[in-house]
């Protein structure tokens, strides 16, 4: 089962009155479960198997219109309707660099590409590597390092390259 499969199911179980979702798959197991208080917060935590790891990539907003090519950047911050937004995959804490003593993924300004880690989520003890799924440089980083975050909250804003 991929990320973008999980995601629809918890998409599907989030509109629904299920109150929790269980699946298992050659050493996968993913559990949904929906608060009862009908806040529509979902919490869900991918338990992978040891032999198995795999990082989970964020996925990308609406996509926006590519800048024209003869275009020079702006020095103010551009239009947000131009920005793309990384959001977080998962419940879990953010972190912006692998451990305390290492570089941090990504900064304002850096330019990033598909596949690139821009940040770490724990969620259950586990590090999930998060990718960019869009080209261009971050313009500003929305989550607090250490911080809790929730699903589908914003992490970056990203202006398309």
């Amino acid at each position: 089962m991929d990320f973008k499969q999980i995601q629809e199911l918890i998409r599907l179980i989030n509109k629904s009155n299920i109150g929790e979702l269980t699946i298992e798959e050659k050493g996968f197991k993913v559990t949904i479960k929906q608060k009862q208080d009908n806040i529509q917060q979902v919490m869900a935590a991918p338990v992978y198997a040891p032999s198995a790891p795999a990082p989970v990539a964020a996925p990308a907003t609406a996509p926006a219109a590519p800048a024209a090519e003869g275009e020079k950047p702006k020095t103010a911050e551009p239009a947000a309707s131009n920005l793309i937004t990384i959001k977080s995959p998962m419940i879990g804490t953010f972190y912006r660099r692998p451990s305390p003593d290492k570089p941090l993924f990504a900064e304002v300004g850096d330019e990033i590409v598909p596949g690139k880690v821009v940040c770490i989520i724990e969620a259950m003890k586990l590090f999930n590597e998060i990718e960019s799924e869009v080209k261009g440089k971050i313009v500003k980083i929305l989550a607090e390092d250490a911080s809790p975050v929730e699903y589908d909250q914003p992490l970056f804003l990203v202006e398309p390259a």
